[in-house]
């Protein structure tokens, strides 16, 4: 009788075992690609085609070798830089300068800058829209966004969103999609007409900061404060509400995978799995380091890149972020097996 209780226990660890194995998401962190440059940074592009990785640090743009992290270059002058975006179609990226109010132009072959285009103020996340071919900037201070066209880099348009636009995505058939931080909302762009159409508001989230969408099932996740609301994409009804880490300022979203990644600044990577396009669950919860707060994705090879650096201890009574420890600066791979 024993023996039998022995062997049942043995076989029910293993179960337990094998369905915990299962349970995980397959991501793990690898490694880090150092970078000698001070600075504080926000977002990180990258380029499979090219092998490259853009990331935002102070008044430059650092570009690394995205699988040896070898630097490759930098964009210089742009002075508290937010976000990269490239159009291969025309061979020139496109940097949002915060610091200067501006948009720096440079060519994908040689990272040569072309010039600069004056947008309004605080530009923030940048993206480029396949279906109006045109570069939108998200502007914190002037609550709007900018429409540049790539053809000409000339500002086309000004959009008032009646907030603080954070980050915005496209559903590739002619809408916008930006959260506003400040309103806790999701404000929706015809790009035809250069105009809001629709406030939809996403309480109980909070804050809302990273954006992404699956143009497949039209569902937009928004990255808000310690939860990620799920949005119906064509009449802005919640469709989930799930927990996630602290201090999120970015998402990704892997197609393939179907999988929703949360970057929280306090050391952790949510990974949420898309069941079917009204059914979503938590995974896990990945170790990452802290402050890795924004993240982006090479859907070919499904890794992920997560800008950061390591910390002074907060002392006590002390407001506001911790010092970056000098030298410290690093892009951490967390990759999927």
């Amino acid at each position: 009788m024993k023996s039998i209780t022995f062997s049942f226990c043995i076989l029910l660890v293993s179960m337990m075992i094998t369905d915990a194995c299962i349970a995980q998401s397959g991501y793990h962190l690898i490694g880090h690609f150092p970078i000698a440059s001070s600075g504080w940074w926000d977002y990180i592009t990258v380029d499979a085609a090219s092998n490259k990785l853009y990331v935002s640090h102070g008044t430059q743009v650092n570009i690394l070798d995205k699988n040896t992290g070898d630097s490759l270059g930098i964009i210089p002058n742009t002075k508290g830089v937010h976000g990269i975006v490239l159009v291969h179609a025309l061979g020139k990226g496109y940097t949002s300068n915060g610091g200067s109010n501006n948009v720096t132009v440079f060519r994908l072959s040689n990272n040569a800058v072309i010039e600069q285009i004056a947008t309004g103020e605080n530009p923030d996340a940048i993206m480029y829209d396949g279906y109006s071919k045109k570069i939108i900037t998200c502007n914190g201070r002037s609550k709007d966004l900018s429409v540049i066209d790539p053809v000409t880099d000339k500002v086309v348009g000004t959009i008032a969103v009646g907030g603080k636009p954070e980050t915005a995505v496209s559903d590739d058939k002619g809408k916008i999609f930006v959260n506003i931080e400040d309103k806790s909302e999701i404000a929706v762009i015809d790009i035809k007409k250069m105009s809001v159409i629709a406030h939809w508001p996403i309480a109980p989230g909070e804050s809302p900061t990273g954006l992404a969408i699956d143009i497949h099932t039209n569902r937009l996740f928004a990255g808000c404060e310690k939860r990620l609301m799920v949005v119906d994409a064509n009449n802005g009804k919640i469709v989930a509400d799930l927990p996630i880490g602290e201090g999120c300022d970015g998402l990704v979203f892997d197609p393939a995978l179907h999988y929703i990644c949360t970057s929280n600044g306090s050391g952790t990577m949510t990974v949420i799995k898309e069941l079917s396009k009204d059914k979503y669950e938590v995974v896990e919860n990945v170790l990452t380091m802290r402050g890795a707060r924004t993240s982006c994705v090479d859907e070919g090879t499904h890794t992920i890149y997560m800008p950061t650096a390591n910390f002074e201890p907060i002392q006590p009574g002390e407001k506001g972020r911790p010092k970056m420890i000098a030298g410290s600066f690093q892009v951490i791979k967390i990759v999927h097996k």
